[in-house]
């Protein structure tokens, strides 16, 4: 389970791991962040899909075991990206935006989908809210 609060505070701190995109701008990223919400690693590409594939494969690259954690991305959440999250073994993807098609990728599969997330806002999550604590 996840706090709304770390989904937040996830999010919120992205932006500081996003030096391309304070640089050039309309750079997505990708992050992982621990189960307090800290960001331990993120990637980023122009591509929303690649950012998530780079930040995937740094963390099958380091070990990190993915019930530590959740993925937050700085984009829309779609079909796509919820089952590479759920396939890496997340179960949860946090996007800052709302999906971009039906929900429910993540929830298929045993993964959680939350997106639309803006402070104090975390009631948008589209499968399993009840692994959303308050």
């Amino acid at each position: 389970m996840v706090r709304a609060a770390a989904i937040d505070r996830a999010l919120q701190s992205l932006a500081d791991h996003q030096q391309l995109n304070a640089a050039a701008g309309a750079v997505h990223a990708a992050g992982w962040a621990s189960l307090d919400g800290s960001i331990v690693l993120a990637r980023e590409d122009v591509g929303r899909h690649n950012a998530l594939d780079k930040l995937i494969g740094a963390l099958l690259r380091t070990g990190v075991k993915p019930e530590n954690g959740f993925v937050v991305v700085t984009s829309r959440a779609s079909f796509e990206m919820a089952q590479k999250a759920t396939v890496f073994g997340a179960r949860l993807l946090a996007a800052i935006s709302g999906p971009d098609g039906p929900g429910g990728a993540g929830g298929a599969a045993g993964g959680t989908d939350a997106g639309g997330i803006r402070a104090p806002r975390t009631d948008a999550v589209y499968t399993h809210p009840q692994r959303i604590l308050a």
